[in-house]
Protein backbone atom coordinates (compact mmCIF):
# COMPACT_ATOMS: atom_id res chain seq x y z
CA UNK A 1 0.00 0.00 0.00
CA UNK A 2 3.03 2.20 -0.02
CA UNK A 3 1.99 3.42 -3.79
CA UNK A 4 -1.50 5.36 -2.50
CA UNK A 5 1.16 8.41 -1.23
CA UNK A 6 2.19 8.36 -4.55
CA UNK A 7 -0.89 7.98 -6.74
CA UNK A 8 -3.25 9.72 -4.43
CA UNK A 9 -1.48 12.13 -2.26
CA UNK A 10 -4.76 13.95 -1.19
CA UNK A 11 -6.43 11.11 0.29
CA UNK A 12 -7.10 11.57 3.45
CA UNK A 13 -5.30 8.77 4.95
CA UNK A 14 -4.82 9.92 8.70
CA UNK A 15 -8.90 9.48 9.42
CA UNK A 16 -10.22 7.07 11.67
CA UNK A 17 -12.05 5.37 9.30
CA UNK A 18 -8.98 4.40 6.78
CA UNK A 19 -5.61 4.51 9.11
CA UNK A 20 -6.73 1.65 11.08
CA UNK A 21 -7.18 -0.39 7.99
CA UNK A 22 -3.88 0.63 6.82
CA UNK A 23 -1.50 -1.50 8.69
CA UNK A 24 -2.93 -4.66 7.49
CA UNK A 25 -2.98 -4.14 4.20
CA UNK A 26 0.20 -2.72 4.30
CA UNK A 27 1.53 -5.99 5.78
CA UNK A 28 -0.24 -7.84 3.16
CA UNK A 29 1.44 -5.65 0.46
CA UNK A 30 -1.33 -4.86 -1.21
CA UNK A 31 -0.89 -1.82 -3.91
CA UNK A 32 -3.69 0.48 -4.88
CA UNK A 33 -3.83 -1.40 -8.04
CA UNK A 34 -5.16 -4.59 -6.18
CA UNK A 35 -7.81 -2.57 -3.92
CA UNK A 36 -9.21 -1.89 -7.53
CA UNK A 37 -9.37 -5.36 -8.99
CA UNK A 38 -9.38 -7.87 -6.30
CA UNK A 39 -12.84 -9.11 -4.90
CA UNK A 40 -13.34 -7.74 -1.52
CA UNK A 41 -13.48 -11.19 0.04
CA UNK A 42 -10.50 -11.98 -1.04
CA UNK A 43 -8.85 -8.95 0.32
CA UNK A 44 -10.94 -9.59 3.78
CA UNK A 45 -9.61 -12.84 3.61
CA UNK A 46 -6.06 -11.74 3.46
CA UNK A 47 -6.12 -8.86 5.84
CA UNK A 48 -8.95 -10.84 8.42
CA UNK A 49 -10.57 -7.17 8.07
CA UNK A 50 -14.55 -6.69 8.11
CA UNK A 51 -15.61 -6.75 4.81
CA UNK A 52 -17.67 -3.63 4.86
CA UNK A 53 -14.63 -1.40 5.89
CA UNK A 54 -12.69 -2.97 2.88
CA UNK A 55 -15.18 -2.12 0.88
CA UNK A 56 -15.99 1.29 2.13
CA UNK A 57 -12.31 1.71 2.02
CA UNK A 58 -12.08 0.32 -1.89
CA UNK A 59 -15.00 2.71 -2.87
CA UNK A 60 -13.44 5.45 -1.81
CA UNK A 61 -10.13 4.62 -3.37
CA UNK A 62 -12.04 4.59 -6.73
CA UNK A 63 -13.89 8.02 -6.15
CA UNK A 64 -10.86 9.63 -5.10
CA UNK A 65 -9.25 8.63 -8.63
CA UNK A 66 -12.78 9.30 -10.43
CA UNK A 67 -12.11 12.70 -8.89
CA UNK A 68 -8.28 13.40 -9.99
CA UNK A 69 -9.14 12.31 -13.41
CA UNK A 70 -11.64 14.52 -14.07
CA UNK A 71 -14.63 11.97 -14.15
CA UNK A 72 -16.32 11.64 -10.47
CA UNK A 73 -20.45 12.05 -10.19
CA UNK A 74 -19.61 15.41 -7.95
CA UNK A 75 -17.76 17.01 -10.74
CA UNK A 76 -20.14 16.25 -13.72
CA UNK A 77 -22.82 17.65 -11.19
CA UNK A 78 -20.88 20.98 -10.58
CA UNK A 79 -20.10 21.45 -14.50
CA UNK A 80 -23.83 20.46 -14.96
CA UNK A 81 -24.91 23.42 -12.81
CA UNK A 82 -22.12 25.95 -14.18
CA UNK A 83 -23.24 25.16 -17.39
CA UNK A 84 -26.88 25.74 -16.77
CA UNK A 85 -26.17 28.84 -15.19
CA UNK A 86 -24.00 29.88 -17.84
CA UNK A 87 -26.61 28.81 -20.87
CA UNK A 88 -30.10 30.35 -21.58
CA UNK A 89 -32.87 28.15 -21.29
CA UNK A 90 -33.93 26.62 -24.71
CA UNK A 91 -37.72 25.88 -25.17
CA UNK A 92 -36.64 23.57 -28.34
CA UNK A 93 -34.94 20.37 -27.08
CA UNK A 94 -32.22 20.34 -29.41
CA UNK A 95 -29.53 17.78 -29.60
CA UNK A 96 -26.15 18.92 -29.98
CA UNK A 97 -22.73 17.36 -31.54
CA UNK A 98 -20.99 15.04 -28.86
CA UNK A 99 -18.00 15.97 -30.32
CA UNK A 100 -18.55 19.67 -28.72
CA UNK A 101 -18.60 17.66 -25.12
CA UNK A 102 -22.07 18.11 -24.33
CA UNK A 103 -25.01 16.05 -25.09
CA UNK A 104 -28.83 17.13 -24.38
CA UNK A 105 -31.43 14.23 -24.80
CA UNK A 106 -35.37 15.27 -26.16
CA UNK A 107 -37.77 15.76 -23.19
CA UNK A 108 -34.72 15.09 -20.72
CA UNK A 109 -33.23 19.08 -20.63
CA UNK A 110 -31.66 18.71 -16.64
CA UNK A 111 -29.48 15.32 -17.50
CA UNK A 112 -26.29 16.38 -19.46
CA UNK A 113 -23.10 14.09 -19.60
CA UNK A 114 -19.84 16.19 -19.97
CA UNK A 115 -16.15 14.78 -20.79
CA UNK A 116 -13.53 15.76 -19.52
CA UNK A 117 -11.86 16.55 -22.79
CA UNK A 118 -12.95 17.22 -26.34
CA UNK A 119 -12.41 16.07 -29.78
CA UNK A 120 -10.91 19.62 -30.78
CA UNK A 121 -9.11 19.99 -27.35
CA UNK A 122 -7.36 17.03 -27.73
CA UNK A 123 -6.59 17.74 -31.65
CA UNK A 124 -5.43 20.77 -30.55
CA UNK A 125 -2.83 19.05 -27.76
CA UNK A 126 -1.63 17.01 -30.58
CA UNK A 127 1.88 17.28 -31.04
CA UNK A 128 4.63 14.83 -33.27
CA UNK A 129 8.39 14.86 -34.20
CA UNK A 130 8.69 14.27 -38.04
CA UNK A 131 11.08 11.52 -39.37
CA UNK A 132 11.50 14.03 -42.11
CA UNK A 133 10.15 11.80 -44.40
CA UNK A 134 6.67 11.72 -45.81
CA UNK A 135 6.56 8.05 -46.20
CA UNK A 136 8.10 6.89 -42.44
CA UNK A 137 5.98 9.88 -41.04
CA UNK A 138 2.52 8.44 -43.04
CA UNK A 139 3.37 4.61 -41.70
CA UNK A 140 3.88 6.30 -38.00
CA UNK A 141 0.51 8.15 -38.01
CA UNK A 142 2.52 11.41 -38.17
CA UNK A 143 6.04 10.94 -36.11
CA UNK A 144 6.86 10.24 -32.82
CA UNK A 145 4.22 11.27 -30.58
CA UNK A 146 4.79 13.50 -27.23
CA UNK A 147 3.56 12.38 -23.70
CA UNK A 148 4.35 8.78 -24.61
CA UNK A 149 7.21 6.49 -24.32
CA UNK A 150 8.43 5.09 -27.93
CA UNK A 151 10.19 2.38 -28.15
CA UNK A 152 12.70 1.60 -31.44
CA UNK A 153 14.27 -1.82 -31.73
CA UNK A 154 16.22 -3.78 -34.23
CA UNK A 155 19.66 -5.48 -34.45
CA UNK A 156 22.81 -3.98 -34.89
CA UNK A 157 22.97 -2.25 -38.10
CA UNK A 158 19.22 -2.06 -38.55
CA UNK A 159 19.67 2.01 -38.27
CA UNK A 160 18.29 2.92 -34.97
CA UNK A 161 20.72 5.29 -34.03
CA UNK A 162 19.90 6.69 -37.12
CA UNK A 163 16.83 7.33 -37.02
CA UNK A 164 17.57 8.72 -33.72
CA UNK A 165 19.69 11.50 -34.85
CA UNK A 166 17.03 12.45 -37.08
CA UNK A 167 14.57 13.42 -34.26
CA UNK A 168 17.44 15.25 -32.50
CA UNK A 169 17.34 17.54 -35.50
CA UNK A 170 13.64 17.31 -36.20
CA UNK A 171 12.90 18.13 -32.79
CA UNK A 172 14.03 21.21 -33.34
CA UNK A 173 11.88 22.56 -36.20
CA UNK A 174 9.24 24.89 -36.08
CA UNK A 175 5.72 22.77 -35.64
CA UNK A 176 4.83 24.27 -39.45
CA UNK A 177 7.54 21.93 -40.43
CA UNK A 178 7.51 18.48 -38.56
CA UNK A 179 8.87 19.53 -34.97
CA UNK A 180 8.58 21.29 -31.65
CA UNK A 181 10.65 24.10 -31.86
CA UNK A 182 12.44 22.70 -28.75
CA UNK A 183 15.66 21.32 -27.86
CA UNK A 184 16.70 17.94 -27.59
CA UNK A 185 18.14 15.65 -25.13
CA UNK A 186 20.78 12.86 -25.83
CA UNK A 187 21.65 9.99 -23.18
CA UNK A 188 24.24 7.32 -24.48
CA UNK A 189 25.01 4.32 -22.88
CA UNK A 190 27.56 2.79 -25.27
CA UNK A 191 29.12 5.40 -27.77
CA UNK A 192 29.04 9.08 -27.89
CA UNK A 193 27.05 11.41 -30.18
CA UNK A 194 28.15 10.85 -33.41
CA UNK A 195 28.56 15.01 -33.80
CA UNK A 196 29.69 14.45 -37.15
CA UNK A 197 26.87 12.23 -38.81
CA UNK A 198 24.72 14.88 -37.50
CA UNK A 199 26.73 17.91 -39.48
CA UNK A 200 26.54 15.57 -41.98
CA UNK A 201 22.97 15.33 -42.30
CA UNK A 202 22.67 18.96 -41.79
CA UNK A 203 24.77 19.54 -45.31
CA UNK A 204 23.12 16.76 -46.77
CA UNK A 205 19.24 17.06 -45.92
CA UNK A 206 16.93 19.04 -48.35
CA UNK A 207 14.77 19.84 -46.02
CA UNK A 208 17.50 21.25 -43.72
CA UNK A 209 20.21 22.74 -45.64
CA UNK A 210 17.94 24.94 -47.50
CA UNK A 211 16.01 26.40 -44.35
CA UNK A 212 16.61 29.97 -43.03
CA UNK A 213 19.38 30.00 -40.19
CA UNK A 214 16.86 31.14 -37.74
CA UNK A 215 14.85 27.83 -38.27
CA UNK A 216 17.64 25.94 -39.60
CA UNK A 217 18.35 22.90 -36.80
CA UNK A 218 22.01 23.24 -34.93
CA UNK A 219 24.39 21.36 -32.61
CA UNK A 220 23.88 23.79 -30.10
CA UNK A 221 20.24 22.56 -29.74
CA UNK A 222 21.31 19.06 -28.41
CA UNK A 223 22.59 18.20 -24.97
CA UNK A 224 24.09 15.18 -24.65
CA UNK A 225 25.19 12.90 -21.14
CA UNK A 226 27.03 9.75 -20.99
CA UNK A 227 25.90 7.04 -18.58
CA UNK A 228 28.26 4.36 -18.84
CA UNK A 229 27.25 2.51 -16.05
CA UNK A 230 23.70 1.60 -14.24
CA UNK A 231 24.39 3.72 -11.32
CA UNK A 232 24.83 7.01 -13.44
CA UNK A 233 22.22 5.93 -15.61
CA UNK A 234 20.03 6.04 -12.50
CA UNK A 235 21.58 9.38 -11.37
CA UNK A 236 21.21 11.43 -14.39
CA UNK A 237 17.75 9.89 -15.21
CA UNK A 238 16.32 10.89 -11.39
CA UNK A 239 18.07 13.94 -11.04
CA UNK A 240 20.02 15.45 -14.04
CA UNK A 241 17.39 15.33 -16.55
CA UNK A 242 14.58 16.83 -15.04
CA UNK A 243 16.15 19.58 -13.98
CA UNK A 244 17.83 20.20 -17.95
CA UNK A 245 14.35 19.92 -18.96
CA UNK A 246 12.82 21.79 -16.81
CA UNK A 247 14.85 24.39 -17.47
CA UNK A 248 16.32 24.53 -21.32
CA UNK A 249 12.82 23.51 -22.37
CA UNK A 250 13.56 19.91 -24.05
CA UNK A 251 10.64 18.52 -26.21
CA UNK A 252 12.89 15.14 -26.90
CA UNK A 253 14.62 12.90 -24.42
CA UNK A 254 16.28 10.08 -26.34
CA UNK A 255 17.82 6.72 -24.20
CA UNK A 256 20.56 5.02 -26.27
CA UNK A 257 20.03 2.24 -25.60
CA UNK A 258 18.14 1.11 -22.87
CA UNK A 259 18.99 -2.41 -22.39
CA UNK A 260 23.23 -1.80 -22.30
CA UNK A 261 23.11 -1.24 -19.03
CA UNK A 262 21.01 -3.76 -17.55
CA UNK A 263 22.71 -6.50 -19.64
CA UNK A 264 26.16 -5.96 -17.70
CA UNK A 265 24.90 -5.26 -14.46
CA UNK A 266 22.16 -8.16 -14.41
CA UNK A 267 23.64 -10.79 -17.09
CA UNK A 268 27.05 -10.61 -17.12
CA UNK A 269 27.46 -11.08 -13.36
CA UNK A 270 28.94 -13.96 -12.26
CA UNK A 271 27.18 -16.53 -9.56
CA UNK A 272 29.11 -14.76 -6.48
CA UNK A 273 28.60 -11.05 -7.74
CA UNK A 274 25.79 -10.23 -5.57
CA UNK A 275 22.54 -11.71 -6.80
CA UNK A 276 23.16 -11.21 -10.70
CA UNK A 277 21.82 -14.57 -11.44
CA UNK A 278 18.82 -16.71 -10.72
CA UNK A 279 15.09 -15.09 -9.31
CA UNK A 280 16.51 -12.60 -7.10
CA UNK A 281 18.22 -11.13 -10.09
CA UNK A 282 15.94 -11.06 -12.43
CA UNK A 283 12.98 -9.73 -9.94
CA UNK A 284 15.51 -6.53 -9.03
CA UNK A 285 16.02 -6.36 -12.61
CA UNK A 286 12.13 -5.81 -13.02
CA UNK A 287 12.15 -3.43 -10.07
CA UNK A 288 14.20 -1.23 -11.74
CA UNK A 289 12.84 -1.18 -15.06
CA UNK A 290 9.06 -0.85 -13.57
CA UNK A 291 11.05 2.36 -11.96
CA UNK A 292 12.60 3.63 -15.20
CA UNK A 293 9.15 3.32 -16.99
CA UNK A 294 7.64 5.44 -14.65
CA UNK A 295 10.26 8.00 -14.56
CA UNK A 296 10.56 8.25 -18.34
CA UNK A 297 6.51 8.53 -18.20
CA UNK A 298 6.20 11.19 -15.91
CA UNK A 299 8.73 13.24 -17.35
CA UNK A 300 6.64 12.73 -21.20
CA UNK A 301 3.50 13.20 -19.07
CA UNK A 302 4.54 16.36 -16.80
CA UNK A 303 6.70 18.36 -19.65
CA UNK A 304 4.67 16.51 -22.73
CA UNK A 305 8.10 15.58 -24.74
CA UNK A 306 9.04 12.72 -26.53
CA UNK A 307 10.73 10.04 -24.71
CA UNK A 308 12.70 7.76 -27.40
CA UNK A 309 14.63 5.02 -26.19
CA UNK A 310 16.56 2.14 -28.40
CA UNK A 311 16.66 -1.55 -27.45
CA UNK A 312 18.45 -4.32 -28.39
CA UNK A 313 17.33 -7.68 -29.20
CA UNK A 314 18.53 -11.45 -28.54
CA UNK A 315 17.70 -14.34 -30.80
CA UNK A 316 15.23 -16.87 -30.72
CA UNK A 317 15.73 -20.50 -30.72
CA UNK A 318 12.87 -22.85 -32.25
CA UNK A 319 11.37 -24.63 -29.55
CA UNK A 320 9.40 -28.06 -28.43
CA UNK A 321 7.87 -27.38 -25.16
CA UNK A 322 4.86 -25.83 -26.75
CA UNK A 323 3.86 -28.76 -28.79
CA UNK A 324 1.84 -31.36 -27.47
CA UNK A 325 3.16 -34.79 -26.41
CA UNK A 326 4.34 -36.28 -29.73
CA UNK A 327 2.85 -39.63 -31.17
CA UNK A 328 6.14 -40.18 -33.38
CA UNK A 329 5.35 -41.06 -37.06
CA UNK A 330 6.79 -43.98 -38.89
CA UNK A 331 10.01 -43.41 -40.98
CA UNK A 332 7.93 -43.62 -44.03
CA UNK A 333 5.84 -41.12 -43.82
CA UNK A 334 7.34 -38.43 -42.23
CA UNK A 335 9.63 -38.71 -45.48
CA UNK A 336 6.69 -37.66 -47.76
CA UNK A 337 6.21 -34.81 -45.74
CA UNK A 338 7.57 -31.37 -47.46
CA UNK A 339 10.62 -29.79 -45.00
CA UNK A 340 8.46 -26.27 -44.11
CA UNK A 341 5.58 -28.47 -43.03
CA UNK A 342 7.71 -30.36 -40.75
CA UNK A 343 9.42 -27.29 -39.41
CA UNK A 344 5.86 -25.86 -38.31
CA UNK A 345 5.19 -28.82 -36.49
CA UNK A 346 8.65 -28.93 -34.46
CA UNK A 347 8.70 -25.33 -34.24
CA UNK A 348 7.67 -22.34 -32.69
CA UNK A 349 9.31 -19.13 -31.38
CA UNK A 350 10.37 -18.62 -27.65
CA UNK A 351 12.60 -16.42 -25.80
CA UNK A 352 14.60 -16.90 -22.26
CA UNK A 353 11.58 -15.69 -20.85
CA UNK A 354 8.94 -18.13 -22.28
CA UNK A 355 10.99 -20.94 -21.66
CA UNK A 356 10.99 -19.83 -17.65
CA UNK A 357 7.48 -20.01 -17.83
CA UNK A 358 6.86 -23.35 -18.47
CA UNK A 359 8.09 -26.20 -15.90
CA UNK A 360 7.60 -29.19 -18.18
CA UNK A 361 10.32 -31.18 -20.37
CA UNK A 362 9.14 -32.88 -23.71
CA UNK A 363 10.73 -35.07 -25.57
CA UNK A 364 12.38 -34.39 -29.25
CA UNK A 365 9.44 -35.07 -31.84
CA UNK A 366 12.59 -36.80 -34.33
CA UNK A 367 12.53 -39.64 -32.48
CA UNK A 368 12.71 -42.92 -34.13
CA UNK A 369 10.73 -46.31 -33.56
CA UNK A 370 12.86 -48.44 -31.74
CA UNK A 371 11.56 -52.13 -30.22
CA UNK A 372 11.84 -50.41 -26.84
CA UNK A 373 9.08 -48.30 -27.35
CA UNK A 374 5.60 -50.00 -27.46
CA UNK A 375 3.60 -50.41 -30.59
CA UNK A 376 0.79 -48.45 -29.46
CA UNK A 377 2.42 -45.23 -29.13
CA UNK A 378 4.31 -45.54 -32.76
CA UNK A 379 1.68 -46.53 -34.86
CA UNK A 380 -0.46 -43.55 -36.71
CA UNK A 381 -2.05 -43.62 -39.57
CA UNK A 382 -1.54 -41.81 -42.48
CA UNK A 383 -5.19 -40.29 -42.81
CA UNK A 384 -4.61 -38.69 -39.32
CA UNK A 385 -1.22 -37.11 -39.49
CA UNK A 386 -2.39 -35.78 -43.08
CA UNK A 387 -5.35 -34.19 -41.11
CA UNK A 388 -3.18 -32.76 -38.80
CA UNK A 389 -1.22 -30.83 -41.10
CA UNK A 390 -3.21 -30.21 -44.26
CA UNK A 391 -5.93 -27.78 -42.43
CA UNK A 392 -3.87 -24.77 -41.80
CA UNK A 393 -4.62 -21.13 -40.95
CA UNK A 394 -2.09 -18.20 -42.02
CA UNK A 395 -1.45 -18.48 -38.40
CA UNK A 396 0.19 -22.01 -37.12
CA UNK A 397 -2.92 -22.54 -34.25
CA UNK A 398 -1.93 -23.63 -30.88
CA UNK A 399 -2.65 -27.38 -30.36
CA UNK A 400 -5.52 -28.33 -27.87
CA UNK A 401 -5.24 -28.06 -24.12
CA UNK A 402 -6.08 -31.80 -24.05
CA UNK A 403 -2.98 -33.00 -25.21
CA UNK A 404 -0.67 -31.03 -22.31
CA UNK A 405 -0.95 -33.77 -19.83
CA UNK A 406 2.47 -35.06 -18.25
CA UNK A 407 2.52 -37.48 -15.44
CA UNK A 408 -1.07 -36.67 -14.83
CA UNK A 409 -0.68 -32.60 -14.62
CA UNK A 410 -2.85 -30.06 -16.77
CA UNK A 411 -0.95 -27.33 -18.00
CA UNK A 412 -2.47 -23.74 -19.09
CA UNK A 413 -4.24 -23.81 -22.81
CA UNK A 414 -0.71 -23.38 -24.90
CA UNK A 415 -2.47 -19.93 -26.20
CA UNK A 416 -1.60 -18.13 -23.04
CA UNK A 417 1.68 -19.27 -22.89
CA UNK A 418 4.25 -16.42 -23.44
CA UNK A 419 6.18 -18.40 -26.57
CA UNK A 420 2.74 -17.85 -28.80
CA UNK A 421 1.61 -14.70 -27.30
CA UNK A 422 5.05 -13.04 -27.37
CA UNK A 423 4.84 -12.71 -31.84
CA UNK A 424 2.43 -10.44 -31.67
CA UNK A 425 4.36 -7.20 -29.60
CA UNK A 426 8.05 -8.20 -30.12
CA UNK A 427 7.89 -7.39 -33.55
CA UNK A 428 8.80 -10.88 -35.34
CA UNK A 429 7.23 -14.43 -35.45
CA UNK A 430 3.40 -12.88 -36.54
CA UNK A 431 4.38 -14.64 -39.88
CA UNK A 432 4.26 -18.04 -40.86
CA UNK A 433 6.97 -17.86 -43.42
CA UNK A 434 9.55 -16.15 -41.04
CA UNK A 435 12.14 -18.58 -40.72
CA UNK A 436 11.25 -20.44 -43.93
CA UNK A 437 13.46 -19.30 -46.80
CA UNK A 438 12.79 -15.40 -46.39
CA UNK A 439 16.25 -14.54 -44.81
CA UNK A 440 14.68 -12.65 -41.60
CA UNK A 441 15.96 -14.49 -38.45
CA UNK A 442 13.61 -14.66 -35.21
CA UNK A 443 14.56 -12.09 -33.16
CA UNK A 444 13.32 -10.91 -29.54
CA UNK A 445 13.34 -7.40 -27.69
CA UNK A 446 15.50 -7.21 -24.90
CA UNK A 447 14.18 -7.13 -21.24
CA UNK A 448 11.42 -9.33 -21.23
CA UNK A 449 7.87 -9.03 -20.90
CA UNK A 450 8.56 -6.41 -18.21
CA UNK A 451 9.83 -3.84 -19.79
CA UNK A 452 6.97 -4.10 -23.06
CA UNK A 453 4.36 -3.26 -20.89
CA UNK A 454 6.85 -0.29 -19.96
CA UNK A 455 6.33 1.51 -23.13
CA UNK A 456 3.62 2.67 -25.42
CA UNK A 457 4.57 2.28 -28.68
CA UNK A 458 7.23 0.06 -30.38
CA UNK A 459 8.76 0.16 -33.62
CA UNK A 460 10.76 -2.94 -35.12
CA UNK A 461 13.60 -1.74 -37.80
CA UNK A 462 14.03 -4.79 -39.94
CA UNK A 463 16.61 -5.59 -42.07
CA UNK A 464 17.64 -8.78 -44.64
CA UNK A 465 20.74 -9.59 -46.75
CA UNK A 466 20.78 -9.20 -50.20
CA UNK A 467 23.37 -11.90 -51.88
CA UNK A 468 24.88 -11.23 -55.30
CA UNK A 469 27.43 -12.85 -57.66
CA UNK A 470 30.81 -12.05 -56.63
CA UNK A 471 32.98 -11.01 -59.53
CA UNK A 472 36.89 -11.80 -57.43
CA UNK A 473 39.99 -11.41 -59.76
CA UNK A 474 41.99 -14.77 -60.16
CA UNK A 475 45.45 -14.90 -59.86
CA UNK A 476 47.93 -15.39 -62.72
CA UNK A 477 48.32 -19.36 -61.81
CA UNK A 478 44.50 -19.86 -61.38
CA UNK A 479 44.17 -18.14 -64.78
CA UNK A 480 46.89 -20.17 -66.48
CA UNK A 481 45.34 -23.15 -65.32
CA UNK A 482 41.75 -22.16 -66.45
CA UNK A 483 43.46 -21.43 -70.07
CA UNK A 484 45.26 -25.24 -69.91
CA UNK A 485 41.44 -26.46 -68.81
CA UNK A 486 42.82 -27.67 -64.79
CA UNK A 487 39.47 -26.33 -63.19
CA UNK A 488 40.62 -26.21 -59.48
CA UNK A 489 38.93 -25.12 -56.26
CA UNK A 490 41.28 -21.72 -57.06
CA UNK A 491 39.58 -21.21 -59.95
CA UNK A 492 35.90 -21.45 -58.94
CA UNK A 493 36.21 -19.23 -55.90
CA UNK A 494 34.65 -15.71 -56.50
CA UNK A 495 31.87 -17.67 -58.53
CA UNK A 496 29.59 -17.91 -55.00
CA UNK A 497 26.80 -15.83 -53.86
CA UNK A 498 28.37 -12.77 -51.81
CA UNK A 499 26.62 -10.38 -49.64
CA UNK A 500 25.92 -7.36 -51.72
CA UNK A 501 23.86 -4.70 -50.02
CA UNK A 502 20.60 -4.98 -46.92
CA UNK A 503 17.19 -4.18 -47.41
CA UNK A 504 15.70 -2.40 -44.49
CA UNK A 505 11.87 -1.84 -43.51
CA UNK A 506 10.71 -0.62 -40.28
CA UNK A 507 6.93 -2.27 -38.85
CA UNK A 508 4.94 -0.46 -36.02
CA UNK A 509 4.17 -3.24 -33.82
CA UNK A 510 2.17 -1.70 -31.58
CA UNK A 511 0.88 1.76 -31.08
CA UNK A 512 -1.76 3.82 -28.81
CA UNK A 513 -2.29 6.20 -32.12
CA UNK A 514 -2.06 4.00 -35.40
CA UNK A 515 -2.68 0.41 -36.39
CA UNK A 516 0.14 -2.03 -36.19
CA UNK A 517 1.64 -2.41 -39.58
CA UNK A 518 0.34 -5.61 -39.81
CA UNK A 519 1.08 -9.14 -40.33
CA UNK A 520 5.16 -9.97 -41.70
CA UNK A 521 6.26 -7.39 -44.02
CA UNK A 522 2.90 -7.08 -45.33
CA UNK A 523 2.81 -3.48 -44.05
CA UNK A 524 6.05 -2.40 -43.24
CA UNK A 525 8.01 0.60 -45.08
CA UNK A 526 11.00 -0.27 -46.75
CA UNK A 527 13.41 2.48 -46.16
CA UNK A 528 17.68 2.81 -46.74
CA UNK A 529 19.91 4.63 -45.08
CA UNK A 530 21.80 7.44 -47.16
CA UNK A 531 24.39 10.29 -46.40
CA UNK A 532 20.93 12.68 -45.68
CA UNK A 533 18.76 10.11 -43.26
CA UNK A 534 16.74 7.42 -43.36
CA UNK A 535 14.54 7.45 -46.73
CA UNK A 536 11.55 5.90 -47.46
CA UNK A 537 11.66 3.12 -50.63
CA UNK A 538 8.80 2.06 -53.00
CA UNK A 539 9.73 -0.97 -54.56
CA UNK A 540 7.50 -2.27 -57.46
CA UNK A 541 7.92 -5.91 -58.95
CA UNK A 542 9.94 -8.56 -57.57
CA UNK A 543 13.70 -7.83 -57.05
CA UNK A 544 13.61 -4.41 -58.55
CA UNK A 545 13.24 -1.07 -56.73
CA UNK A 546 11.86 2.57 -57.99
CA UNK A 547 12.32 4.90 -55.11
CA UNK A 548 9.11 6.90 -54.19
CA UNK A 549 9.14 9.88 -56.64
CA UNK A 550 10.16 12.98 -54.64
CA UNK A 551 12.28 15.82 -55.82
CA UNK A 552 13.36 16.65 -52.84
CA UNK A 553 14.72 12.99 -52.16
CA UNK A 554 16.10 13.16 -55.65
CA UNK A 555 18.09 15.97 -55.33
CA UNK A 556 20.10 14.61 -51.99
Amino acid sequence: MTDLSRILPEFPIGQPQYARLLPAIERQQLTTTDLLTLDVADIGRRTQLPLLDVKRLCNAVLDALHADLGVSDKQQQQQQQQQQQQQPEREDDETKDPVAGVRKSKGDNNKTSTLKHTVPELAAKWRTISTLDEGLDRALGGGVPTGYITEITGESGAGKTQLLLTLLLACQLPPSLGGLGRSALYVSTEAPLSTVRLSQMLRNHPRLRDLDPSQRPSLDGIVSAATPDLESQDHILSFQVPVEVARRGVGLVVLDSVAANYRVEFERRGPGGGGGGGAGGLAARSNELVRLGRLLHDLATQHDLAVVVSNQVADRFPSLSALPLPTPTPAPLRSTLPYGVRQQLQSTQESPLASRSRGRIVPDLDVEPTSSIPVSATSTSEEEAAAAVAVRSSMPEPPPPENLHLGGHQHSHPALLLDHQQRWFTGWGDDPAYGDGHGLALKTPSLGLVWSTQIAARVALLRRPVYGRGRAVASPVASRDAERGDSGEEAGEGGGAMLRSWRRWMKVVFAPHVAPSGCGLDGAVEFEVTMAGLRAVERKGKGKGKRKANAASAAA
